[in-house]
């Protein structure tokens, strides 16, 4: 019966030459392989880079910490000096690396080869990582999240070059997410924000092999990093009568402040008018007036220097906080934003949220403060940047408040809804169209 059987499927044999075709196909010379060693050796450096980055940042902001408190006034010299030479080194040597990081991502994916000599070049990111450094010992009112986006994707750029297989748009997407994974040490989120966000102009279309990258550097930021939580196990709850009551409150005040700030970002970065028209024409002067805006508040509340992180978390564990700190810290990031000095958003975002939420307690005093203040987190971000899974799973790890999904689902869900009543355009993809090709030809 075997020989009978041999006769009717003859077996493939495995002669030199077929292994040869195998080695060509799927070896260590092969496309394939490269292209898989390329986006795997990229996952793992955009951990380790993410989380020297995320060192650096935060001992930055440790050093201005306690320059501010040693010498309470100076800052009104220092940081308005500080966004003026940022902005001046930023338009002079790398204009490609000025604010957020996560626009360039998105504008990259149209050409993701070109985009590793500009946009995502290993020359824009170093600068990119200097400056935002720069602005936190400055303090501004930055955050790191957004550049690790830009460095992050450049990353994946330098390894497909190294090993010489082409980019793909979808690789970009997978750096960028890798870096909000590492940064926050939260991989479901850079999961998310893969889909959600930088993917929308892919089609939503995101690989097997892209996801994987996105875990695998999560996993090393983490194992670098260690497995803490970004905000501490706070596990806050809620009822869900109390949730009925309080999500749509917390989603339409947040979603629309978030609204508000995205359309004076957009309105300043694109739009036409005597004031934009004088920013543009004196760059280096405009910083200087957002960077007195910074340091008065900052000298004057002592509060709203850099990510707010801290005053975040201290809302969020219960600490009654000013109710001007929201409407502050916003006025400052914004101010910040505008300048056009490298630095992200994300961080202080959060921690404008926060002020929202503590704004919410008043109206809410019975109700739990650390659920009232995430509600408001989760419903200003979604405003901000309109990823609203994005902003649930990022507060949802970096709280460890999962018993509060669904009141921060309905909470994100209404806020995307009521941003777009003041402002129709997503901040991100608006503002990568200001990375033209004809900038980015003009600054190689």
């Amino acid at each position: 019966m075997a020989g009978i059987f041999d006769r009717l499927v003859p077996a493939k044999r495995w002669t030199p030459s077929r292994y040869r075709a195998l080695l060509r196909a799927r070896g260590p010379r092969s496309t394939q392989f490269r292209t898989r060693m390329a986006i795997i050796v990229g996952a793992v450096l955009v951990g380790i880079v993410a989380t020297l980055f995320a060192e650096a940042a935060d001992l930055a902001s440790a050093t201005f910490g306690r320059f501010a408190r040693n010498g309470h006034w100076l800052p009104l010299v220092t940081t308005p000096l500080t966004f003026m030479g940022l902005v001046w080194m930023t338009r002079r040597y790398a204009p490609l690396a000025r604010g957020s990081g996560i626009p360039q991502v998105i504008a990259a994916q149209a050409d993701p080869n070109a985009a590793t000599r500009t946009l995502i070049s290993i020359r824009t990111v170093a600068a990119k990582a200097v400056l935002t450094i720069g602005a936190v010992l400055g303090g501004a009112s930055v955050g790191r999240e957004g550049p690790t986006v830009q460095i992050a994707a450049a990353v994946m750029g330098f390894t497909h070059r190294l090993l010489r297989v082409p980019l793909r748009g979808g690789v970009v997407i997978a750096g960028g997410a890798a870096g909000v994974a590492a940064a926050f040490n939260t991989p479901l989120a850079g999961l998310m924000f893969a889909i959600e966000e930088l993917a929308s102009a892919y089609e939503q279309r995101v690989t097997l092999l892209v996801l994987a990258a996105i875990v695998v550097a999560g996993m090393v930021a983490q194992s670098v990093q260690g497995d803490y939580i970004y905000f501490g196990a706070i596990g806050a709850h809620m009822t869900l009568l109390s949730a009925l009551l309080v999500a749509p409150v917390a989603g339409i005040a947040g979603g629309m402040t978030g609204g508000v700030f995205s359309r004076t970002l957009l309105a300043m970065a694109i739009g036409r008018n005597r004031l934009t028209d004088w920013s543009r024409a004196h760059p280096v002067a405009f910083a200087g007036l957002c960077g007195s805006v910074v340091a008065v508040l900052g000298v004057a509340t002592g509060l709203t220097w850099g990510t707010g992180y801290a005053s975040a978390r201290a809302m969020i564990v219960g600490v009654d906080a000013p109710l001007w700190f929201g409407p502050a810290k916003m006025i400052a990031t914004a101010a910040t934003a505008i300048a056009g000095l490298p630095g992200g958003i994300f961080a202080p975002s959060l921690a404008v949220g926060a002020g929202v939420g503590n704004l919410l307690r008043e109206i809410f005093p019975g109700e739990p403060a650390s659920a009232i203040v995430i509600l408001g987190m989760v419903g200003y971000f979604a405003g901000v940047v309109r990823a609203p899974l994005t902003a649930v799973i990022i507060l949802s790890e970096t709280t460890a408040s999962r018993g509060l999904m669904l009141p921060m689902f309905a909470t994100a869900f209404i806020a995307d809804a009521a941003s777009q009543w003041v402002c129709r355009d997503k901040l991100y993809h608006g503002l990568s169209k200001t990375f033209t090709m004809t900038e980015t030809i003009r600054s190689t």
